[in-house]
């Protein structure tokens, strides 16, 4: 009887260590992560793309940020990449892109790990100081106690008009001396969240 204090503290602090990461913020891990995007030109040529630096958050109440820093943008070409940095994204008065959106953090921290669970999410994303809405499909992938994936189940088609990127795209038509690009960008994720 002596030890009955002792084993239901240790049971206590044993069951509240296990529901932190409940409870706690989760950080995107940008090493783990990917953010990419394809671009077709000329009528049927596509090739995926990708932002090197990413940061995120969500909080305990499960409000997401994401924020993407332009100038990371990768294609595999270096004057390319300037050219979309320029004459594109803007990127001296508009260094980030963003991603927002709220959602419940119970369904997947309760996951064993392993467990899937899909989503579908409604997110705003914000490019060139312009919002729009948009219904994301993700898969939620509960990686151990301490990290969670999640997929993008559909790629996210953002239309430039939305943003304003109209004419810098045709900017970047004329300097590639191409005879269109696709003013619609398939976008797809793999995001993974640690607990701190």
């Amino acid at each position: 009887m002596a030890n009955k204090p002792l084993s239901l503290f240790v049971g206590a602090l044993l069951a509240a260590s296990l529901s932190l990461p409940a409870q706690a913020d989760w950080y995107l891990d940008n090493e783990s992560s990917r953010l990419s995007f394809i671009s077709t030109k000329a009528g049927n040529f596509s090739e995926v793309h990708r932002f090197l630096t990413l940061h995120g958050k969500i909080d305990e109440k499960g409000a997401a940020r994401l924020r993407i820093e332009m100038d990371s943008v990768s294609t595999g070409i270096p004057v390319r990449d300037e050219r979309l940095r320029s004459l594109l994204f803007g990127t001296d008065k508009f260094p980030d892109a963003r991603i927002m959106a709220q959602l419940n953090l119970e369904p997947i921290t309760n996951l064993a790990p392993g467990a899937q669970l899909e989503i579908g999410l409604p997110i705003q994303v914000e490019i060139r100081g312009r919002k729009h809405g948009y219904m994301a499909e993700l898969l939620a992938t509960r990686l151990d106690d301490r990290r969670f994936q999640v997929v993008t189940l559909a790629p996210l088609v953002l239309h430039a008009e939305q943003f304003g990127l109209e004419e810098g795209i045709e900017a970047l038509r004329k300097v590639a001396r191409l005879d269109s690009i696709s003013l619609s960008v398939p976008v797809g994720a793999v995001m993974i969240f640690t607990s701190r």
